[in-house]
């Protein structure tokens, strides 16, 4: 009885405590802007592990820290201060505070101090290499192999070794042709233009001519007399840019350029060595994107050797990452592929023969970090227990065997020990704010570094609730994300507000901390409720789910939008009257394509930077999902937004960056004046300056203007 009124008492206080702990209300700046800096999560800053010991380091403020595994024991090894009388006694500038870094090697970290490279022996306290760069240097790759870096300023490529010797790999000076920077819009997991072999003896790079490339104006608006600072944009079914790559010997300075033949638009794609450094191999992927071919090519002659295997698909195929070579045989390669339905690793031979499919299952691989010492397994994060978790495991190559490293649901990162026996997890999900923990690679918690206390604990906010919705296929899952208002009252009607995204490569719905992000939480503050679903078309949840949407976006998303639509109205405490959609790039072409198809249903929508006519969006990414305008007019015809002007009925404000050069400023322009054309009326909004998205403290100023639109309207 004595046990029980303590408990009652306990739950009186605790009770007590979140009434009046829970007063404050998010203000706009805390929810575009306080949500990633004073009230984020506590989290550890610089974990790494380091080489050849037992320990982990982090920044502790000013200083680098190490701690064993199991936490029993830490040190500091070196401070900011310890450093910066280096620098200084050696004439470089002084830090203003402790660097991001990297481990070399057991004493030797390595970090940038303003455009200069550092490696510094933290045991000895000197420096070991110092790279001296020009402020106008960029796209740097270090290879430590040789201790060379490869980098590039304006079109040109060059490479600088350890004492500041530099050789220029080229010295073009038409302006169309650019070596060394990354081609195809970052497409096909492309995100550099230079690779490094094995040993350093060679350079790979790509050489891109953009020559034949439609220059498109960026009008910039700061001077005087406004100038014009044109962008290439190669807008779909128009010529591509045309790529080669090249092999820059080292040592002679000498190039052989790789003969990947005709047709000269295709796409070089997942560059890779072999160990031994006699061969590249590329996925050659043709214009249309439906037919990839993994290819060596002898890196002295530069022609082919052999196709190694081919895929094809009537719809597209992707390829995003390059082979991984075992590291203890190198006949044998790990090639990542979506060819049967989901995003998984096979083994293969050099032979192109498939040896085995590695990962099995309704899941994607979604990143590998590396191999274990012995090289028989290997770490990757999946999203195998649901689609919206991600977890670490450690597989079996031989036996596609796989065990859950990472015990807790959410979203986890991994980083891994050089002999991949330990990783140290970093993980959140929608009820724990951040945690990193340590695990051995065979599952077994060593210890727990940090679980984050909720930063929002003394705000009032609304209820989030993640579920699923059936297609209106009556199989797929469409998972959802609600959030409805602080004393919500389910006998009361309530606005609702949709947020869309609903592209490929993007997934909103994760189990993860503060999921939706601060301004729905803001919004759902305001009285709103605060609804997201990711249709068939989005990320991580196969091929099949994804490419529905192909030579008809806009269709089938729609159609799941209104399934959530539906059960919206299906809650009884949706004022159905009053819902709103809001949604950028593509939902900004979502929002739109809501607003007309659907005005019945949404009364008020913002869209930022939005795809209004895909005619005029890049070839890589438009080309993929709609293939050529030539090839697809129909359904180019059916998706072109600015055909619907005339169904607008609600408040519709569409904003842009002026300098936006991924959906350019036109397609919001070229909707403005179809609507003057048809006495639309239509609110506007234009960013002076800012690109595809509205970045740092002119987001608040965005999103207050968003913000007040639906206050205003819906």
């Amino acid at each position: 009885m004595k046990r029980l009124g303590l408990i009652l008492i306990s739950l009186l206080i605790l009770s007590s405590q979140l009434i009046f702990g829970q007063s404050k209300e998010l203000t706009i700046d805390d929810a575009v802007v306080g949500v990633w800096t004073n009230i984020y999560p506590e989290y550890v800053r610089g974990i790494e592990f380091r080489p050849d010991t037992k320990t982990y380091t982090y920044i502790d403020d000013t200083a680098l820290v190490a701690k064993t595994y199991n936490l029993k024991k830490s040190n500091i090894i070196i401070t900011y201060d310890d450093i910066n009388k280096v620098l200084e006694a050696a004439g470089k500038d002084k830090l203003r505070y402790f660097p991001s870094y990297e481990w070399v090697s057991t004493d030797i970290i390595r970090f940038y101090n303003s455009s200069d490279i550092v490696e510094f022996n933290v045991k000895s306290s000197e420096i070991v290499k110092y790279y001296t760069l020009s402020e106008k240097v960029e796209n740097v790759d270090l290879c430590d192999a040789n201790s060379t870096i490869a980098y590039t300023i304006g079109n040109n490529l060059s490479i600088m070794d350890a004492n500041g010797n530099i050789k220029a790999v080229s010295s073009e000076r038409d302006q169309n042709i650019i070596f060394g920077q990354t081609v195809a819009r970052n497409e096909f997991g492309i995100e550099k233009g230079t690779y490094w072999s094995p040993n350093g003896n060679y350079l790979a790079f790509y050489r891109k001519d953009e020559s034949m490339v439609t220059d498109y104006p960026i009008v910039n608006t700061d001077k005087r007399v406004a100038e014009v600072e044109p962008t290439k944009y190669c807008m779909a079914g128009m010529d591509s840019e045309q790529v080669t790559l090249g092999i820059y010997n080292v040592e002679n300075g000498k190039i052989n350029y790789i003969n990947t033949g005709e047709p000269v638009e295709q796409f070089l794609t997942n560059i890779a060595w072999s160990p031994d450094e006699k061969s590249v191999y590329i996925a050659v992927l043709n214009r249309e994107q439906n037919h990839m071919k993994l290819n060596q090519y002898d890196i002295k002659t530069g022609d082919l050797v052999k196709t190694l295997f081919e895929e094809k698909n009537d719809t597209y195929v992707e390829p995003l990452h390059p082979m991984v070579f075992l590291p203890n045989d190198a006949s044998k390669f790990i090639w990542q592929t979506i060819k049967n339905g989901y995003s998984h690793l096979y083994l293969y031979d050099t032979n192109g023969n498939e040896i085995s499919q590695i990962t099995k299952g309704e899941f994607e691989v979604i990143e590998v970090y590396g191999f274990t010492e012995d090289g028989k397994d290997i770490i990757i994060k999946a999203n195998k227990e649901t689609p919206i978790d991600f977890d670490i495991y450690r597989v079996n190559i031989a036996s596609g065997a796989m065990i859950r490293v990472t015990k807790d649901a959410g979203s986890h990162d991994a980083t891994v020990s050089p002999d991949g026996a330990y990783i140290v997890d970093n993980y959140s999900s929608t009820t724990m704010p951040n945690a990193y923990k340590v695990y051995d690679t065979k599952g077994k918690l060593v210890s727990t570094i940090l679980e984050s206390e909720n930063p929002l604990a003394e705000y009032k906010l609304g209820e989030m609730k993640i579920g699923t919705l059936k297609a209106n296929d009556g199989q797929t899952d469409l998972y959802y994300r609600i959030i409805t208002p602080p004393d919500f009252d389910p006998s009361k009607k309530y606005p609702a507000i949709v947020y869309v995204y609903g592209g490929p490569h993007a997934q909103l719905i994760t189990n993860s901390w503060l999921n939706g992000g601060g301004w729905a939480y803001y919004m759902a503050q305001k009285g709103y409720v605060m609804f997201t679903l990711d249709n068939r078309g989005s990320a991580n949840r196969g091929f099949e789910f994804e490419n529905i949407i192909h030579r008809q976006l806009g269709t089938v998303e729609v159609q799941d939008q209104l399934t959530g639509i539906d059960y919206l109205e299906s809650l009884g405490y949706v004022d159905m009257d009053r819902i709103g959609v809001h949604g950028w790039s593509y939902g900004g072409f979502m929002t739109t394509t809501l607003m007309t198809d659907c005005a019945d249903i949404f009364k008020v929508g913002v869209a930022g930077g939005p795809v209004i006519n895909w005619e005029l969006y890049e070839i890589m990414y438009g080309e993929r999902y709609m293939d050529m305008p030539q090839e697809n007019p129909e359904g180019y015809e059916a998706n072109n937004l600015l055909n619907k002007v005339d169904k607008l009925e609600g408040r519709l404000m569409l904003i842009h960056g002026t300098s936006d050069p991924v959906v350019v400023w036109q397609h919001s322009l070229n909707f403005v004046q179809k609507c003057v054309e048809q006495k639309v009326l239509l609110d506007y909004f234009v960013y002076p300056g800012h690109e595809h998205n509205v970045r740092g403290y002119d987001r608040i100023h965005l999103m207050r203007i968003v913000s007040r639109y639906f206050d205003d309207h819906l």
